[in-house]
């Protein structure tokens, strides 16, 4: 069987290693072809992330690089269909709902390549995210579609999607954090930050309602003021990093650092007081963690890290930042164990059913 995997940001890094991991060790007899779109091409996000995850190096690089959505997704599908062409697989497996899952998708079923959906199902509900518009069709055109959280069910059902393609198999990341804990626990990135474990707000913010316009600067002046009552920590992505040039060029007290390679950031993220982030993958690793999250959005379409875990929805309202002083003293407490299939076995599950499916 001819497997090819594409991925091309840091979070498809950390969804699929698991899942090319599983597959190599139950089908060695196969082939196993990864594909880095590129997407993210900064090296504290590609190449480092894939030596810590212990991901064979891409067999393919298609150095899509930077670009509006249009460009991205049409670079990518250009780039992957010689590719596709060359290896013949019998399946390609797309990770997560960014423009290089689009992009593959669409290219496979055109080709006539069955495709594996990995964490389908998600939904915000929110058509000005360009994410949703790329769940949606990566998961109307995959064969296989494969699940970690009940809702998704529901969503799939609401679109006529037949419930034999979809496969409850839980959250292929939270198997990476499981596979990595041991060592994440022992990095103590916290002290070489010069931070204290439990007492900083870790911060992330990537996505376009809040970088790309006047947000950015207010969201900045709340974090520069809360630097005042506790330590802010905040990696900052490449992307941020660029729309932060036009603001003033000093931040008392926020401690800004170059994005980390993934031990590090689980590292950080473990130890935190508290996480303020606009992801979706950082809701769920807090979820899995029990460390308080605070989601700078309107909605998210992970609602199983409410329900069950430790997030909260703050709205797309930099305001709001200056009340996490008192909602970290008032925060709700973190469940006794994660949602359903959170447990280092999904990845197992995956290969399961595409294995039984050749």
């Amino acid at each position: 069987m001819r497997i090819l995997y594409v991925v091309g940001t840091r979070p498809n890094f950390v969804k699929t290693a698991p899942v090319v991991g599983a597959l190599r060790e139950r089908h060695p007899e196969g082939r196993h072809t990864i594909v880095h779109t590129g997407q993210h091409y900064d090296r504290l996000m590609s190449e480092v992330f894939l030596e810590e995850l212990g991901v064979p190096a891409p067999d393919y690089m298609l150095e899509v690089g930077s670009g509006s959505h249009a460009l991205q997704t049409a670079r990518t599908m250009e780039r992957l269909e010689p590719v596709l062409a060359d290896e013949r697989p019998d399946l390609v497996v797309v990770p997560g709902d960014v423009n290089s899952t689009l992009a593959a998708a669409l290219t496979a079923v055109k080709m006539g390549i069955p495709v594996a959906h990995i964490e389908s199902g998600l939904r915000s509900f929110d058509m000005t995210m360009p994410e949703e518009a790329n769940r949606i069709v990566a998961d109307r055109f995959s064969r296989w579609l494969f699940l970690h959280s009940p809702e998704a069910v529901t969503n799939l059902r609401g679109e006529g999607i037949l419930e034999e393609r979809m496969h409850m198999v839980g959250n292929t990341m939270i198997d990476t954090l499981v596979a990595l804990e041991e060592r994440f626990r022992a990095a103590g990135a916290a002290w070489r930050v010069g931070v204290d474990p439990g007492s900083y707000l870790l911060v992330t913010m990537h996505r376009p309602a809040l970088v790309d316009g006047p947000l950015l600067g207010e969201t900045v002046a709340q974090l520069t003021a809360l630097a005042r009552q506790m330590p802010v920590v905040f990696p900052v992505h490449p992307r941020t990093r660029k729309m932060m040039e036009g603001l003033e060029p000093e931040h008392p007290g926020l401690l800004l650092s170059e994005p980390l390679g993934y031990l590090d950031f689980l590292s950080l993220l473990a130890d935190a007081r508290g996480v303020l982030t606009d992801s979706g993958g950082i809701q769920e690793e807090t979820t899995y963690l029990g460390v308080p999250c605070f989601t700078l959005r309107d909605n998210t379409e992970r609602p199983v890290t409410i329900t069950s875990g430790t997030n909260t929805l703050l709205g797309l309202d930099p305001a709001a930042i200056s009340r996490l002083p008192t909602l970290l003293i008032e925060g709700k407490s973190a469940p006794s164990e994660p949602p359903p299939l959170w447990d280092g076995r999904a990845a197992q599950r995956i290969a399961d059913v595409i294995l039984a499916g050749r």
